[in-house]
């Protein structure tokens, strides 16, 4: 049993009823956060971090108990910031947002209830506890990119002749293609988060700890793409025997894992012996009253249940109604409900989807998607990572090319517009040319609340702040498409396209919008 210092317990109490409300408001944002650890291998180290941290924390607590805990209600001006990010983070149904200002509000109460010097002293172990944050998936593209790139030029350097198109590359011996596996997202977390930790517990100069931080960055970095490298090698030296297939995913763990022990090997030569424990504070504040307490934790209280009620304020001015989407009339143009080609755009759990596509008199045909969303919540959201043109894990029959931003600067149009190509067959199937593939020139733009967006992030905040000052959350994609040569240079006919009739896409959006506000219960 823990003989605690007697000044020690009405602030551990009243700590622990904190956590403990905490826990029981911010529930549904613990419990999303749980959910990434069991279903992400990415992110499943992070069911190491609450004990790590609580170690840690044993590990100063003869630190601590020299020191006098005394409130410090300053630190609650750092409590509405955490409430507002929270707030526009589950409006936007923003999972990082929401979890990193749930850690932050779990942190701020340390030297709030139990004062600056205590909290100074085990700062390390509470920072840490931001690792639990499931957070770094919008690296993965780029990630993807790099590690294309690196095997791409290491096999020519090699002698090996490659056809590239995208994140799939042809060799003399077979095709292959970069995956969400293949990122290194998973080796660059875990190796971040043991190398911050590796630091703290071994150096006592920031300038090594930050040093070693940014080895524990690069190592995993370079050893994914020599990794890639090595299993393409592999595969080509043995006639695609080895390194397909499981081992494939084996040979990745085991040279990561040796990677690893050989980056902590080097760092050790630099260990510094652990420090000293720290003296008491030279100035001893005395023990606060009981009244000081009891203060703190009520306003802390109100604080942490302030953004819930707003949240419940923000809901009651949505609409609920299921919007009813009908394809507006374009002069010149009739409407078919069958779409263009056999791809589907991967928006999930859309509260309405109109989908098909206009043929001109002259023989013209264009593509049109349009998801709408309404009362926004977790899986059913506009913006979020899993809503892609394609989804590369389960459609293997289209894939993404080539990205960009086209501008439309006439009339009412959006000033930008998202653009791509997608390839409608296997990489190996292809010509030399890439005839043989069907492809496809998309544009798409973010329709807020009667607002056009490109940027993913810029979309989500304005969608909560509308929802945050009652004007709802109506939201829309639209896809707009042709087959690549019926497009033209420069997606001529899907400039001109866009902006003859955006206008009427624009005001159909605004009509279900309206309409629908007006039956709002």
């Amino acid at each position: 049993m823990i003989d605690l210092p007697k000044p020690w317990r009405l602030p551990l109490l009243g700590l622990a009823l904190a956590w403990a409300l905490l826990a029981v408001l911010y529930y549904d944002t613990a419990a999303a956060m749980i959910v990434i650890w069991n279903r992400s291998e990415t992110f499943a180290h992070a069911w190491v971090v609450p004990p790590i941290s609580a170690w840690l924390v044993w590990r100063r607590r003869a630190d601590l108990a020299v020191v006098v805990p005394r409130p410090a209600l300053r630190w609650l001006w750092g409590m509405p910031p955490l409430g507002l990010l929270w707030l526009l983070g589950d409006l936007a149904s923003a999972n990082a947002a929401t979890q990193f200002a749930m850690v932050g509000m779990f942190v701020l109460m340390v030297p709030t209830l139990i004062g600056t010097e205590a909290a100074r002293r085990i700062m390390f172990p509470l920072g840490f506890l931001f690792f639990a944050v499931p957070f770094g998936d919008f690296m993965t593209p780029w990630l993807m990119e790099r590690t294309a790139d690196f095997t791409v030029v290491a096999l020519r350097a090699s002698g090996i002749p490659v056809f590239r198109e995208a994140l799939q590359f042809v060799i003399p011996t077979g095709t292959w293609s970069v995956v969400q596996a293949c990122s290194g997202i998973r080796y660059l977390m875990a190796s971040v988060m043991v190398g911050a930790l590796f630091a703290y517990l071994n150096y006592r100069s920031h300038a090594k700890r930050w040093a070693f931080l940014g080895v524990a960055i690069m190592t995993p970095l370079v050893a994914n793409w020599l990794r890639a490298y090595m299993i393409v090698i592999l595969g080509h030296l043995s006639g695609n025997k080895l390194a397909v297939g499981v081992d494939h995913l084996i040979y990745g763990w085991v040279f990561f894992g040796i990677i690893m022990l050989a980056m902590f090997m080097f760092g050790a030569r630099w260990s510094e012996a652990d420090p000293e424990p720290l003296p008491a504070p030279a100035s001893a504040q005395p023990v606060a009253a009981t009244g000081r307490w009891v203060g703190a934790l009520l306003a802390t209280g109100v604080l942490l249940a302030a953004p819930l009620l707003l949240r419940g304020l923000a809901d009651s001015q949505s609409s609920h109604v299921p919007p009813a989407l009908a394809a507006p009339t374009l002069p010149g143009y009739s409407w078919q409900a069958e779409p263009l080609a056999s791809w589907r755009p991967h928006f999930e759990n859309p509260a309405g989807t109109l989908h098909g596509r206009y043929e001109s008199d002259s023989g013209a045909k264009v593509g049109v998607y349009i998801g709408y969303y309404r009362d926004q919540r977790y899986g059913r959201q506009l913006v979020t990572s899993v809503n892609q043109w394609v989804n590369g894990e389960s459609d293997k029959d289209w894939t993404l090319t080539a990205s960009g931003v086209a501008q439309v600067p006439e009339g009412d149009a959006p000033q930008r517009w998202r653009t791509g190509e997608l390839r409608g067959q296997a990489l190996s199937a292809v010509h030399g040319d890439g005839s043989a593939a069907p492809r496809l020139r998309v544009w798409q733009v973010y329709w807020i609340n009667g607002r056009p967006f490109v940027s993913d992030w810029q979309a989500k905040l304005y969608g909560a702040v509308l929802k945050l000052v009652g004007q709802g959350d109506d939201a829309a994609v639209l896809l707009i498409y042709m087959d690549k040569q019926a497009a033209g240079p420069d997606d001529a006919k899907l400039r001109d396209f866009v902006r003859t009739h955006w206008p009427t896409l624009d005001t159909t959006l605004r009509g279900i919008r309206d309409h629908d506000a007006a039956r709002k219960p």
